[in-house]
């Protein structure tokens, strides 16, 4: 079954409102009216921080039709109009709109209104008139910050298309290490995983893709006179930090962040 869908990557959104601005223009929304409406959250104060700038955090996020796999503005429309098409998307058949806006009531997003002029129901279509054709929501062509895409979820995000080229939330961190004169480990550690780069003593170079986050490049021996000397480059989304001092597997450790 086909489920089309568009998402957002909120690390890129700026809150430009392009989106906003293109759907309007092409689908002919209503003056005071918004198929995509862009909400600042924040700015927050950062957990552990001071409670002040710049220890705060602060995003966008576009609100609009989720076309939802099981729609309740679909179960509660008297006469059929609401209804989930065959590519997965919530329509209306305006045909059949009364213009009751129970749908708009049930609607947990708060995304459809009543359009006084011609006393209908409307929302966001996914710019059914565009895909239909093959082509992109006109709010993903538009998308200043490259933070949207479409696509089918039931084919994997991989297959989702936008104004840049899509990233499954993972980045490359490049290691070039060099150990001597002991038995050492060194490894990546995250909050959740630690993943052994190499073992014993060992040159290389070797490029890992890891999950979106913050790591630390830890060196671990058994012999402390030992020398280890590495360096990294991280890719945009993932913070690196490493140490080049030997320490024991108990022995605790300051790392000093790097530039990436």
């Amino acid at each position: 079954m086909t489920q089309y869908a568009i998402i957002t990557d909120l690390n890129r959104c700026v809150g430009c409102l392009a989106c906003t601005v293109a759907c309007k223009a092409v689908n002919n929304v209503p003056v005071g009216a918004f198929w995509i409406k862009t909400l600042r959250v924040g700015p927050n104060p950062i957990e552990g921080g001071s409670g002040d700038w710049p220890d705060v955090e602060m995003y966008f996020l576009p609100i609009q039709c989720q076309h939802c796999a099981d729609p309740e503005c679909v179960k509660v429309c008297p006469t059929g109009a609401s209804h989930k098409a065959a590519d997965g998307t919530v329509q209306i058949d305006k045909s059949k709109c009364i213009g009751c806006q129970f749908c708009a009531m049930s609607c947990p997003y708060g995304v459809r209104y009543l359009n006084e002029e011609e006393r209908v129901v409307e929302k966001c279509t996914l710019c059914e008139q565009k895909i239909a054709q093959g082509e992109l929501p006109q709010c993903v062509t538009q998308c200043g910050g490259r933070a949207r895409y479409f696509g089918d979820l039931e084919q994997g995000i991989a297959g989702f298309e936008g104004p840049a080229p899509i990233d499954i939330a993972s980045r490359n961190v490049d290691y070039d290490a060099t150990v001597s004169d002991g038995d050492f480990k060194i490894v990546f550690v995250d909050e959740k995983n630690v993943d052994t780069v190499c073992e014993g003593t060992a040159r290389g170079s070797r490029v890992f893709t890891l999950d979106r986050g913050g790591y630390a490049l830890k060196a671990v021996g058994a012999h402390a006179s030992a020398e280890i000397a590495f360096e990294l480059q991280a890719s945009e989304g993932v913070t690196a930090v490493a140490t080049g001092d030997a320490f024991d597997d108990d022995q605790a450790v300051d790392l000093e962040p790097i530039e990436s």
